[in-house]
């Protein structure tokens, strides 16, 4: 008991989130680094499958650049969900877009004879 601190106990701060510019998911800036690889493996092996007219080359890693000594988080992370919107591939038959692995899912129930209604965004 010798060895603690006295006072209030202190809340950290957790790392910030950074989007993976491959999947559009939020990850800590330790293991954002971990995760690309893995994700841009993953992409490659779901891309490989998809038939040759769906196949696509690999989403390009967007470019940061620096200005300075601080690095805009907000800004990089704006930057990053751009590039992971742009890689969504759009349903033929409703115009949703999604990942091109989910693609064939969604065009199962979603045909031209009966596309899929429309997400709307809902402003409350």
């Amino acid at each position: 008991m010798e060895n603690l601190v006295q006072g209030p106990p202190r809340a950290t701060k957790p790392p910030p989130t950074i989007f993976c510019y491959i999947c559009g998911r939020q990850y800590g800036s330790r293991s954002i680094e971990i995760h690309i690889p893995q994700c841009l493996k993953k992409w490659e092996l779901q891309n490989e499958r998809l038939p040759k007219n769906q196949r696509r080359p690999p989403p390009p890693r967007p470019e940061i650049t620096q200005q300075g000594e601080a690095i805009d988080m907000y800004k990089v992370n704006e930057i990053i969900w751009a590039a992971s919107q742009a890689a969504l591939v759009p349903c033929t038959n409703c115009g949703r877009t999604f990942n091109p692995d989910r693609l064939a899912v969604h065009q199962r129930s979603c045909t031209k004879i009966k596309p899929a209604k429309k997400v709307t965004a809902k402003i409350s």
